[in-house]
């Protein structure tokens, strides 16, 4: 998830692997979010809705197809221009003329265009603070290309593209790529991206965006652009830019087929001589998830981030992970044995969503503890081999005790799959995370570590490129090991 910060190391001063989706502290949260209100839709906005809650039972999946979509951020001084080009077709489940509903919030629409047809508003297409919706797409294959103006300078609410310390970058999950352009930003749309960024050269040296880049050059008026290619289908949530004055280290990782992938950690210059011990928890994190789970890394490049300003602990974006330095920076002279471990564990926990997450991800939000709760199950696992498993056992037990068993036996008690929320962002919770690797350890258990192996494996192979249900997991590692009598109905929640 968008935080996988050990918070309660911070509150409770234990060394944990809770990741949560929490600010990091309240005064750098004052900081980041003071400003200007938030920006008003190009729609006119009403009285506010009043919250409508979601249910678990009403998921219906998405009426069409998104193949491919290409971006175009065009970086200026007071706005950013966002072109996007989705290539679309009618899904099977849905009928001929099913009208085509977008996701945006605080997007100012400059054009909108079907195919070659300019979209006119009112008779083509209807416009609300929460997106837009095409009366009557074509029954085949057709491109829907939108360009908008956002203002990441101004964007206080830390979702979608935003602004801080001269730095651009963004926060997607859960819902935050629908302040970028139009799309249906919701995790089962899974696509492939190629994205093009270009900006003023002096102000943002270095472009970053998810997957191998495969092109770049210099542009008129001192601007440059570099051009990126994901081949993995991915949610929205996924998507990441960074552009900034930043510096970095390098290094190169072979993987177990023998591919040699390229490894850099970019921060703010002043912390370069802090990000060793990152980037050699993210190689010993790559050995270990070849040894442990038969997981190779995929691309080419794996970035991290590490900015002073990302008010989040840390983000899993396809290969382009965004931190806050607190969760990387570390050296001999200022850094405990615990910050140590704390950069170790977050490093691999972002690490490891790279198939348990961003391959296989969710179906819907209340699937969430599917990514959280297996991922924290996995960084556990591997700070166990790392360092002590007796210790870092007791640690999570603590955590379990000191905090999760208090939110049980209280009014925020849930499982964790929850069937109904209100605000997903309240459901990055340690019964989601902590509670959710209980659940998963138990598998292991009931399995053995050889079955439970077997399950994961068949658990990748079966749904690789899939957003799936915590009831997909649990049939996978049944049927590797024909053990429906010990995962059965009891386990559904």
């Amino acid at each position: 998830g968008r935080l996988m910060l050990r918070v309660f190391a911070a509150v409770c001063t234990l060394q944990t692997s809770c990741a949560l989706r929490l600010p990091l502290a309240p005064l750098r949260a004052s900081v980041l979010r003071g400003g200007s209100a938030a920006l008003m839709s190009t729609a006119a906005v009403a009285e506010k809705a009043a919250p409508v809650e979601k249910f678990r039972k009403d998921y219906t999946p998405f009426p069409y197809t998104v193949e491919s979509v290409r971006l175009d951020f065009d970086v200026r001084e007071e706005e950013t221009l966002v072109t996007s080009k989705l290539s679309l077709s009618r899904g099977a489940v849905a009928s001929a003329g099913t009208p085509l509903e977008l996701h945006g919030e605080e997007l100012s629409l400059k054009s909108l265009i079907l195919d070659d047809k300019a979209l006119t508003l009112g008779s083509d297409y209807e416009l609300t603070d929460e997106g837009l919706t095409i009366f009557s797409p074509p029954d085949g294959a057709f491109t829907l290309t939108s360009t908008v103006s956002i203002l990441p300078a101004s964007n206080t609410k830390l979702s979608g593209l935003y602004q801080s310390s001269g730095n651009l970058c963004t926060q997607c999950e859960a819902e935050g790529f629908r302040r970028i352009t139009f799309f249906p930003d919701r995790p089962d749309v899974m696509t492939s991206y190629r994205v093009r960024i270009e900006a003023d050269e002096t102000r943002f040296p270095v472009l970053l965006s998810n997957g191998n880049e495969v092109d770049r050059g210099k542009a008129a008026a001192g601007r440059h652009w570099a051009e990126f290619e994901d081949p993995f289908r991915k949610p929205s949530y996924l998507f990441a830019l960074v552009a900034g004055n930043l510096g970095g280290i390098e290094s190169t990782f072979t993987t177990m087929s023998g591919r040699a992938v390229r490894l850099a950690i970019w921060s703010e210059k002043e912390n370069l001589d802090q990000l060793d011990w990152a980037m050699q928890s993210l190689k010993d994190s790559m050995a270990w998830d070849e040894t442990a789970y038969g997981r190779e890394y995929d691309l080419d490049v794996y970035h991290i981030v590490a900015v002073n300003d990302f008010n989040m602990g840390a983000m899993e974006n396809k290969g382009l992970n965004v931190f806050n330095t607190a969760c990387v920076l570390a050296k001999p002279s200022t850094a405990t044995d615990a910050d140590y471990e704390r950069v170790q564990g977050v490093v691999a926990h972002e690490y490891f969503h790279n198939w348990s997450g961003n391959r296989v991800t969710c179906r819907d939000w209340f699937q969430l503890t599917l990514k959280e709760g297996l991922t924290v199950f996995r960084d556990q696992h591997f700070s166990s081999d790392m360092t002590s498993e007796a210790v870092k056992r007791i640690e999570d037990v603590r955590i379990m005790r000191s905090a999760q068993f208090l939110q049980d036996s209280g009014p925020m008690a849930h499982p964790i799959r929850p069937e109904s929320y209100i605000a997903m962002d309240n459901f990055y919770t340690v019964t989601v995370y902590n509670k959710g690797a209980e659940v998963i350890r138990m598998y292991r258990t009931l399995l053995g570590a050889e079955g439970f192996r077997k399950g994961m494996d068949l658990y990748f192979e079966r749904h690789d490129g899939q957003a799936v249900t915590c009831d997909d997991f649990r049939a996978a590692l049944s049927d590797a090991n024909g053990a429906s009598h010990l995962l059965g109905p009891h386990f559904e929640r």
